[in-house]
């Protein structure tokens, strides 16, 4: 009864019954908090897959934009161009790049990045590609083992990557020429290299250029190879007429070297990369035997050296031996004349067999078996003299050559540099002999003789005239009374004229009479008794008479 009444309490009409319910998500919600984790995991992975951050200065900011531009390496998208701004001395422009995690190798100190645009230069087109993507930094990873997040770019492309197989060498030359960064290497006219750098050397008085070889073509390189400037066409005029040779048209554009090795020497060893070697100005000097050492002598000239220049050849006997290094002006007190002084350097290596035997006689190569060889060859004669090399150009060489009509000279064994007396040039030879030939004209007198000329001039037109007017008409007369005789002895001589009868009739006598003589002759030869006894009655039977022929 008691729960009953309970129960009756708790029911009360008019009170409304309030129930508690359990919390409960809607979906919508599932949306954003699926978003907002995607966003998470993806900073997440951002922040993991971050790599390092570098800064990389460069000239100038063309083609580069934040936020766009790419880094590459291979075409291989590694980082990208976050931010650009100028450095604080306003010189450069720095690029701020992020690359990606794998790009680590990318920060080390000899990494290269350069900006990739189109190009045109004569060594070939580059970056085309970037005319319709946009330019993009290249990037080169080095070897070094430190790192750093500084860089310098470069502003044109590398000619040679970390990748690529192959050696350098180094080359020593006087002077660049036309060659550049990106001139092309050649052997036997195949292109297998390239020029990568060049500087001036340490001294300042030549070029340091680094080359590179691809491989396999490195192995055509020798310790004795020699390397030359390809640059440019080279013409050559000899007895076979003209010849023209050139590498390849890019050559004569953007320059070139040339490479080989020579013939004359065996057992070549494969070169090592970094070592040094010469270039040379031509193929012909660079193939050349080797020169040897070369040896310092002078010459005194008292002629005018016009045509002669540095670099001209020294010549013995035909034989290039030397060249030119020096010319120089000299005041002589005594004669009050300024000579020229002509320095010049001789290899006597390239004389061959001839130098070893000379060698053999006086002994090795030094300044004193080199003062005694000179002075003997000056005793025989050995004179210096310039001649004319071309006639169109008259440029001058120096020829050493034996002349057995030059006077004797007295020759300082001891003198510092030796000195190869000289004589007068063949064309100052031809000069003096035109001179003394113009001498002996200008003695001719040519006035007297032209009065004496003109005076008989006029002495022969007088008789010119008074033969024309006195002689000639009488000379005209006589052979038209010659013409008129010969006409008149013609008609007489016809062959009907009685006169021309007369005279055959006349030579038939003289005839008969001859024969009769020579009948009497040859009777008397044969009995010249008859002339005192007479004719014998025994010899009246001898044809005697004379038998006349029947006239015609």
């Amino acid at each position: 009864m008691s729960d009953k009444s309970h129960s009756d309490q708790s029911l009360v009409p008019g009170t409304p019954h309030i129930s508690s319910r359990r919390f409960s998500a809607s979906l919508v919600w599932l949306v954003p908090i699926a978003a907002a984790l995607i966003g998470l995991s993806m900073v997440i992975h951002s922040w993991l897959s971050a790599g390092p951050k570098i800064t990389v200065s460069f000239e100038t900011a063309e083609g580069l934009e934040a936020n766009k531009t790419r880094v590459k390496y291979k075409n291989v998208i590694i980082g990208t161009v976050t931010g650009i701004g100028l450095s604080d001395d306003r010189s450069q422009v720095n690029a701020t790049i992020e690359l990606d995690a794998a790009a680590k190798p990318f920060t080390t100190e000899d990494t290269l990045f350069w900006v990739v645009r189109p190009r045109i230069g004569a060594s070939g087109v580059s970056g085309v590609d970037t005319l319709f993507s946009g330019a993009f930094i290249g990037a080169d990873a080095g070897h070094s083992a430190q790192t750093t997040n500084k860089f310098v770019g470069l502003e044109s492309p590398p000619p040679v990557t970390y990748g690529e197989k192959g050696k350098h060498f180094f080359l020593h030359t006087d002077d660049l020429g036309s060659l550049d960064i990106g001139s092309p290497v050649y052997y036997r006219r195949i292109q297998v290299g390239q020029v990568i750098s060049y500087q001036l050397s340490p001294d300042g008085k030549g070029v340091d250029l680094q080359i590179f070889i691809n491989s396999p073509n490195d192995a055509f390189v020798f310790d004795d190879t020699r390397f030359w400037n390809a640059s440019g066409i080279d013409v050559t005029v000899g007895a076979s007429g003209v010849k023209v040779d050139t590498e390849s048209l890019s050559s004569i554009l953007a320059g070139g070297i040339a490479f080989r090795e020579p013939n004359y020497t065996p057992n070549a060893k494969l070169a090592d990369a970094n070592q040094k070697f010469a270039l040379f100005d031509d193929q012909k000097t660079a193939l050349a035997p080797p020169d040897g050492p070369a040896h310092y002598i002078r010459m005194r000239f008292d002629q005018s050296l016009r045509g002669l220049s540095i670099n001209a050849p020294v010549e013995f006997l035909g034989v290039e031996i030397g060249k030119v290094v020096s010319i120089d002006m000299d005041y002589d007190d005594k004669t009050q004349h300024f000579p020229a002084v002509v320095g010049a350097l001789i290899y006597p290596q390239r004389l061959g067999s001839a130098h070893e035997k000379l060698v053999r006689k006086f002994g090795k190569d030094n300044e004193e078996r080199s003062a005694r060889l000179l002075q003997s060859l000056i005793e025989h004669g050995l004179r210096a003299q310039a001649r004319t090399g071309n006639v169109l150009t008259g440029q001058l060489y120096i020829s050493l050559d034996f002349d057995s009509t030059a006077k004797k000279v007295k020759f300082d064994v001891a003198a510092r540099p030796l000195e190869v007396p000289t004589v007068p040039g063949s064309f100052d030879k031809l000069q003096e002999q035109l001179q003394a030939m113009v001498d002996k004209i200008s003695k001719i007198p040519i006035d007297s003789i032209a009065n004496n000329l003109d005076g008989s001039l006029k002495e022969l037109q007088r008789t010119i005239k008074q033969f024309n007017s006195d002689t000639l008409p009488q000379i005209n007369v006589t052979l038209d009374q010659a013409r008129k005789a010969l006409e008149r002895a013609s008609e007489t001589f016809s062959d009907r004229s009685p006169e021309r009868q007369q005279l055959g009739q006349a030579m038939d006598e003289v005839q008969r009479t001859a024969r009769s003589v020579r009948l009497l002759t040859d009777f008397l030869s044969r009995h010249p008794e008859s002339l005192i006894r007479g004719r014998s009655a025994d010899r009246t039977t001898e044809p005697f008479d004379i038998q006349m022929e029947p006239q015609q």
